[in-house]
């Protein structure tokens, strides 16, 4: 965005997908389209969600064409125009992207590694020796054993699915040490949250603060719904 060059920009869930050009200088930018990110970890990945395996060719085939088109200078880019492509009906439709008068300028970039999940080296070692599955957080439950189930997701998403018994705090709130308070020191504490990577980050905050116990959930409430309980909903 900020050396000012056209974002030829491709999108694929399940089986469908989008298409676009971005360049802020001679038009509309991302975050016209999407002017806020929804919070980390709220968007299933491939993996979680599934996608149709051809529908990387097609969409970064119209990609190429669009990169083509731009280096070349002929036809009509997608500049101010999406492309919505859906496989299983085998369409494709186009709506007009604007750009907002009213956006506030651009000055910096949010952290991707974070929001797209990508754990840190200090997480990875914290969850190293530290990991339960669903199936020993179940048994921990049905034995009645005293400990802190701590969910780190964000309130929406807590609303939609939870694990009985856990406690929402959210991860921001435990990385910026003003929720170290709430936790105890005299029972075990379990994190989790969607997939995994976020509880993995509390935890290397939890256990930097000396809860050297604690643990974190593999594949949180993913893991929960698929495993032990598939009539909760999923997200």
């Amino acid at each position: 965005f900020f050396l000012g060059k056209p974002y030829v920009w491709g999108s694929i869930y399940r089986f469908d997908g989008q298409v676009s050009v971005f360049w802020d200088s001679h038009g509309p930018n991302y975050r016209d389209l999407y002017p806020v990110p929804p919070p980390p970890g709220m968007v299933p990945s491939c993996a979680e969600g599934g996608v149709l395996g051809v529908l990387c060719a097609t969409i970064g085939a119209t990609q190429a064409t669009e990169a083509i088109k731009l280096i070349t200078g002929i036809g009509e880019s997608l500049l101010g125009r999406l492309m919505i492509y859906d496989a299983l009906e085998m369409t494709w439709r186009t709506i007009n992207v604007r750009k907002d008068p009213n956006a506030e300028p651009i000055t910096e970039l949010i952290d991707y590694d974070a929001f797209c999940g990508v754990v840190s080296e200090e997480a990875t070692a914290a969850a190293r020796g530290s990991t339960i599955t669903v199936g020993e957080l179940k048994d921990m439950i049905d034995a009645g054993k005293d400990f802190l189930l701590v969910d780190v997701r964000e309130p929406n998403e807590y609303e939609i699915i939870k694990i009985p018994g856990s406690v929402l705090i959210p991860k921001d709130r435990i990385l910026g040490g003003e929720a170290l308070a709430e936790l105890p020191h005299d029972k075990p504490i379990v994190l989790h949250c969607k997939s995994g990577a976020r509880s993995a980050e509390a935890l290397a905050a939890v256990k930097a603060a000396g809860f050297a116990g604690a643990v974190h959930v593999q594949g949180g409430v993913l893991a929960w719904q698929s495993q032990i309980d598939p009539s909760l909903p999923a997200y």
